[in-house]
């Protein structure tokens, strides 16, 4: 199938690749989301040829005298009318430059769960705010949770400015109160945008309504938005996946293959490079790596590789390979940010089990610190979480883990709660 022929100006931009860069959106109830994100997919020719007539058609047919961009994302609107469970709905996009996937979150309180669970691969939010109505409770609500996963850019699109005469004063005016707001939650990271998604307003082209803003359009700092785990140094941390044992009778070279696999989490690691096997602590150094059979001299943060090490060592999976200068120390007690997933309340009797990267652990929960009231943002005491809730607790371990802080590392500071009873995720925390 084709695209849509429609111009951009990024047709003839440079081919230099910045990389994937996941984002989410959100917004409250008619701030625009789909439309803002149907007339991003739009506008950078990334809307089918058949998809754009059909919903030519279906616009025609509601007597509007324009396409409809909001029929993009019609299927989560249609789940939300129907009252069934809402999931994130993730969309696909690219341009000469980078390429994207969108986590297309609901923001009603209800749905909290899922908006942590997009939050928590995105590296940038759009956070949408209606020129009419300025900074609402679920404003600060989708801030918090955007501050609370550790996204670390944030951009506030100030949408509908036509219908407030694309005034600047009230753009300061919404700017001045939301950084009045951020600075309370230690938001530093954030830029303010006006736009129209109606109209395409500084969305991929600037237009011509409003020439006093000087910035970039939404597309431009997507574009310029830095890649995930570029914004500090992170230390080398490879959780195995699996234990490569050729058995090739043929081959005898390959009875000695001992190859580690698994993917890089953060960090970078070079043949040569001195190891640590955690928890049993062995030391060796990096034979060669690997990937599909091929030598390569590094490796990097996503990449799924193969470790060949100098020395005949016990690993397996559920092991972490380490750098032997940035070794973590192991933990058996976690405090934790923690969002209960499950429509069955959290239970402080019951053992549930931890799973961070390949490791399993049983836990039990020792202490609920608060509860956090997403709306008045307040910590309250709580006995109990139910779905929805976001809580600071503890977990006791059976078995030790190997975490870094989630401010310092999103991928070795992360786990799940798993219901063993019935195998279901249950909860979603991030290390303190």
């Amino acid at each position: 199938m084709t695209t849509a022929n429609h111009d951009t100006p990024h047709d003839n931009a440079s081919t230099v690749d910045n990389g994937l860069l996941r984002f989410l959106t959100c917004g409250s109830v008619d701030d625009g989301k789909s439309t803002l994100i149907g007339r991003l997919l739009y506008d950078t020719k990334a809307v089918l040829a058949d998809t754009l007539q059909a919903i030519e058609k279906t616009s025609q047919k509601r007597g509007l005298g324009a396409v409809d961009l909001s029929l993009l994302t019609d299927g989560l609107q249609a789940e939300r009318e129907q009252g069934i469970t809402i999931d994130v709905a993730y969309r696909y996009f690219s341009t000469g430059r980078r390429k994207y996937i969108i986590a297309d979150a609901p923001g009603h309180e209800q749905y909290t769960r899922n908006m942590i669970t997009a939050a928590s691969t995105a590296n940038l939010a759009i956070i949408l705010v209606d020129a009419r109505k300025g900074i609402l409770t679920q404003t600060r609500r989708h801030s918090k949770l955007v501050s609370l996963v550790g996204i670390p850019h944030l951009v506030v699109a100030v949408n509908k400015m036509d219908l407030v005469d694309y005034s600047p004063a009230r753009f300061e005016e919404i700017r001045a109160d939301y950084l009045a707001f951020a600075e309370k939650l230690g938001i530093t990271d954030v830029r303010f945008i006006p736009l129209s998604a109606l109209n395409g307003d500084m969305i991929v082209e600037r237009g011509e309504a409003l020439s006093w803003y000087q910035g970039p359009t939404l597309l431009e700092i997507l574009e310029s938005a830095p890649a995930a785990h570029s914004e500090q140094a992170e230390k080398f941390r490879f959780p195995v996946q699996y234990v490569c044992r050729p058995q090739d009778s043929a081959n005898p070279e390959l009875h000695d293959y001992r190859g580690f696999m698994g993917q890089v989490e953060s960090g970078h690691l070079q043949v040569g490079d001195a190891v640590t096997v955690l928890p049993g602590g062995q030391q060796s150094t990096v034979k060669a790596i690997q990937i599909g059979g091929t030598d390569i001299p590094a490796a990097f943060t996503e990449q799924s590789i193969t470790l060949l090490l100098a020395d005949e060592i016990d690993c397996s999976r559920g092991d972490m390979i380490v750098k032997s200068a940035e070794a973590p120390a192991p933990v058996k007690e976690i405090r934790a940010t923690l969002c209960w997933l499950a429509e069955t309340p959290l239970d402080r009797a019951r053992t549930y089990l931890i799973r961070h990267t390949t490791r399993d652990s049983k836990a039990k929960l020792t202490a609920i610190d608060y509860r956090l009231d997403v709306n008045t943002l307040e910590n309250l005491p709580a006995e109990k979480l139910s779905m929805n809730d976001i809580a600071e607790v503890s977990f006791k371990l059976a078995q030790p883990l190997f975490v870094d802080p989630y401010r310092e590392n999103r991928a070795t500071g992360a786990f799940i709660v798993i219901d063993e009873s019935s195998n279901n995720t249950v909860g979603a925390g991030m290390i303190l």
